[in-house]
């Protein structure tokens, strides 16, 4: 689990650059929706969606501790609906440059259970357009 974090740490440590945070209401209003296609995407199974959406580097940890790269996020989207609602709230984006963190609080509905997070996305544009790069979740007790 270590090695994970560690990577964590440097690829937020490598993709943001020395200056401030930019507030450009174009890029947030960007992420947003990339963020809305994410979640569709992840409640739809859309594999194809995610493939786009999702960076070949993905370090996704979830909030019970399993770590998953893109193959593994992939797969485990190709089974049977297992998300059935996802709301995100308190959801601030700060953007660096070509990278933007968008942090808040995500609510999954499965079949049996609703699960409360506390989660920062960090999202990389580059040629292929914005993607996820990396997903670190924190479980809230509600």
């Amino acid at each position: 689990m270590r090695a994970h974090i560690r990577r964590l740490a440097c690829v937020l440590l490598c993709a943001l650059p020395l200056a401030a945070a930019s507030n450009d209401p174009k890029v947030e209003k960007e992420i947003l929706a990339t963020m809305d296609a994410y979640k569709e995407a992840m409640i739809h199974n859309d594999t194809a969606t995610l493939d786009k959406l999702l960076s070949d580097d993905l370090a996704f940890t979830h909030s019970h501790g399993e770590f998953q790269n893109k193959a593994e996020v992939l797969k485990s989207a190709t089974g049977p609906q297992h998300i059935m609602r996802m709301e995100f709230s308190n959801t601030t984006v700060k953007i660096y440059g070509n990278t933007a963190l968008v942090k808040g609080r995500v609510d999954l509905w499965h079949p049996d259970s609703v699960v409360h997070m506390d989660v920062l996305h960090v999202w990389i544009n580059g040629p292929k357009g914005w993607q996820l790069v990396a997903r670190q979740a924190t479980l809230l007790s509600k």
